[in-house]
């Protein structure tokens, strides 16, 4: 036990050496203050830098200064970088592929996304020092079309909270208020987004860690649906786990940037990079024009209500629909409450063993995860008695639920949570606006889902110690499995976004998380909302974003982010 202590302690002290190490070694130009060359290069969009560098008007060489000098300035704000691949992006940027269809853009990538000869850690010491083998599908296909990775980004250790905190790389700062988390566990990429340190990033996401991190930080993200982007070659912190579906996704600045990018990556034909990607091309997808489009709207997952500044950016996105002619309705769907319960359980059935097996002796863990495990590993008796006391004692059936089914699952109760997955999903199908299934009448279904990313904006360090039991507006739908965007509409207003003396908790997760709610502490802090499309529609969520994105600007409100 004490040499796998001192052996944490010794990767982690080597692994922060070298990453310091790194960046003093980087030649002077980088550590030097923007000039007007790189500020104008920072302000452009991907597409506008794409087509310089087919050109030849501007080099990649060029746009990788600009983007390490800015990329070094987040991470001293915030703590935001794993590894710094700067150097070595010299090289590839000179050997960019300068005809496709991300010339000379540089990509930073999420820790856990595997680069030949780099570590992905993850968090976890017991892996720093063991490099990638090989570049992952992603990374093979981002470097033949032109783009050039230069960073990673930190992550929680388990990759499976909101927050990024690892005693390898240290906590990493919300970019708009310092001692408040990015969001996780895609935190890193999110920081330098809303930095303006990074136009195109890479996440991943299991329960909203590329959702999560947009909401927080206020940039724009889509979580694909299983099996349309690649994955192929990442390190994970749960391999082979597959009861919720965890889909790597594009993360951007803007909007324009996020449709740019997932069209780049598809004309490069990703099923020819990674054989799980179904080989469906992108679709040019146009909203209803003869009809107005119908948006269902969840405004309570029957757990955590949203906070009053949540709960003001999904009004104001449903106002500018309404007052544009488009449907605003009450969603009337499955229990959102018995997905967190299926999808809780499918994600940790194995007791957590699987996210533990690289944890050494005394490495400190995520706040939320440490609860999360220590409730695996107790006798199944005392979870029951903790269950049947919240039930009847404190009256609280939400969290006896939750807690009433925290253990770990044989095969035989894996495989009826497997089909009780599938009958939730089929129940939620009939949800959906089809015109063609008969029998479906004028006034069924929707077009689109709409909702909160989460219901609080971004929390203090520490916070996921509770906060982890309310991630079901972002976990429901990678059980659903379905496409779901969020976009930055609003920030915290210390006045009008207060608690009313009247609100009362209704179960001990709303309880606990709502003390980290403080509309004055908060103010500034970006808030987005959640659009959500049905399995594999990915181009119909973009244009949805685009269409509420739209109104938005065309009604002076549209949102503001940090400057360059």
């Amino acid at each position: 036990m004490w040499f796998s202590y001192l052996s944490h302690r010794r990767a982690c002290r080597d692994k922060q050496r070298e990453r310091a190490d790194r960046i003093a070694s980087l030649k002077p130009i980088y550590h030097e203050p923007l000039t007007s060359q790189d500020k104008e290069i920072l302000s452009r969009s991907v597409s506008s830098l794409v087509a310089s560098v087919q050109t030849s008007s501007l080099s990649p060489s060029d746009i990788l200064v600009a983007y390490s000098k800015k990329a070094l300035q987040a991470h001293a704000q915030t703590n935001c970088l794993t590894e710094v691949m700067i150097a070595s992006a010299e090289t590839w940027a000179s050997t960019a592929n300068k005809s496709g269809p991300l010339a000379g853009v540089p990509v930073s990538l999420k820790d856990l996304v595997s680069v030949k000869g780099w570590d992905s850690s993850m968090g976890y010491s017991a892996l720093v020092g063991k490099p990638m083998a090989a570049d992952g599908a992603l990374v093979r296909l981002l470097r033949d079309a032109g783009a050039v990775p230069y960073v990673k980004t930190n992550v929680p250790m388990t990759m499976l909270s909101l927050e990024s905190t690892n005693d390898v790389f240290g906590s990493t700062d919300n970019p708009h208020k310092k001692g408040y988390t990015s969001g996780g566990s895609s935190s890193g990429e999110a920081v330098l987004l809303a930095l303006g340190a990074a136009r195109l990033a890479i996440g991943t996401d299991v329960a909203g860690s590329v959702r999560a991190p947009a909401h927080f930080s206020g940039v724009y993200s889509i979580k694909s649906s299983m099996y349309r982007f690649l994955k192929q070659g990442s390190a994970s912190s749960i391999p082979g786990q597959e009861g919720v579906p965890a889909t790597h996704s594009p993360m951007t600045r803007t909007l324009e940037d996020l449709e740019t990018f997932w069209r780049a990556v598809f004309q490069m034909k990703p099923w020819n990079y990674d054989y799980s990607v179904l080989r469906i091309p992108w679709r040019d997808v146009k909203l209803p024009e003869d009809r107005p489009i119908r948006w269902g709207v969840l405004w309570d997952d029957g757990v955590v209500t949203p906070s009053p500044a949540c709960a003001r950016a999904l009004k104001t996105v449903t106002a500018i629909l309404e007052k544009n002619g488009h449907e605003v309705v009450t969603l009337q769907c499955p229990s959102p409450y018995e997905g967190l319960q299926i999808a809780s359980q499918l994600l940790l059935a194995d007791g957590g063993k699987t996210a533990s097996k690289n944890h050494r002796a005394f490495e400190s863990n995520d706040a939320g995860m440490i609860s999360a495990f220590r409730g695996l590993r107790l006798p199944y008796f005392v979870m029951k008695l903790y269950a049947w006391y919240y039930r009847y004692i404190r009256r609280d059936p939400i969290y006896a639920g939750l807690i009433d089914t925290h253990y770990e699952k044989t095969i035989p109760e894996f495989y009826a949570l497997i089909a009780r997955r599938e009958d939730y999903r089929s129940r939620w199908f009939k949800v959906w606006r089809d015109a063609e299934v008969e029998g479906r009448q004028g006034d069924e279904g929707v077009d689109f889902i709409l909702t909160v990313p989460n219901s609080l904006p971004a929390v203090p360090h520490g916070g996921m110690r509770h906060g982890w039991k309310a991630c079901g507006y972002t976990f429901l739908f990678n059980l659903l499995d379905y496409s779901a965007g969020v976009m930055p509409i609003t920030h915290v207003d210390a006045i009008t976004d207060a608690l009313p003396r009247t609100f009362r908790p209704r179960n001990a997760i709303e309880r606990n998380y709502y003390k980290m709610y403080d509309a004055s502490a908060m103010e500034g802090l970006p808030i987005g909302v959640q659009i959500v499309g049905r399995r594999l529609e990915e181009e119909r969520v973009l244009e949805g974003m685009k269409l509420i994105e739209r109104l938005l600007r065309e009604a002076g409100a549209g949102y503001v982010g940090l400057p360059l």
